[in-house]
């Protein structure tokens, strides 16, 4: 399993995909803070954005690519990525909010017989989820990096834009 975006939706796909025992979980991301982060929530391979995720994902997978893809981030260049790193028969899960259209190569997924799914957040799972959250099975304590008073509103903005420099995973407004 691939995760494209080690941001505060993907550090969380990657916590929730580790409840369904994945053999391995790889995360793409451009710093290298929310790749450390990664790994704290389970990720066994992390992978610089910059450097080449599809030749680390077919190395992982003796060529064939990941069976489930997760694009975290919303953009339509991490989009395509995704679906350039699914297997053939496998499943692209678009999970980030994308705000520009992106494009669907049918001409180069038919083929492969690749399944996409989109949606919002899915509140079936969550009750489970937060009574797992409150029994201390999983463990969220890393996802909040920086706190700021409301009034620092613009200063909370500039940090969570920022991650490499900054090392923001969640910012957190608090009165």
């Amino acid at each position: 399993m691939v995760v494209v975006g080690a941001g505060p939706i993907g550090l969380a796909a990657i916590l929730g995909a580790r409840l369904f025992s994945p053999a391995h979980i790889v995360a793409v991301d451009k710093a290298q803070s929310r790749l450390q982060a990664a790994k704290l929530f389970g990720a066994d391979t992390t992978v610089m954005a910059d450097d080449d995720p599809l030749a680390a994902v077919r190395s992982l997978t003796g060529g064939l690519g990941a069976d489930v893809v997760m694009e975290a981030v919303g953009t339509p260049e991490t989009f395509e990525l995704c679906t350039s790193l699914v297997r053939p028969g496998g499943r692209v899960a678009n999970i980030g909010v994308h705000g520009k259209p992106a494009t669907l190569h049918l001409e180069d997924l038919w083929i492969r017989n690749v399944t996409i799914t989109t949606g919002l957040v899915d509140t079936y799972s969550t009750p489970k989820l937060l009574g797992m959250l409150v029994a201390g099975q999983l463990d969220t304590g890393h996802m909040v990096t920086h706190r700021f008073p409301l009034e620092e509103i613009m200063q909370a903005y500039d940090a969570f834009s920022r991650p490499a420099q900054t090392g923001a995973l969640k910012v957190v407004l608090t009165r």
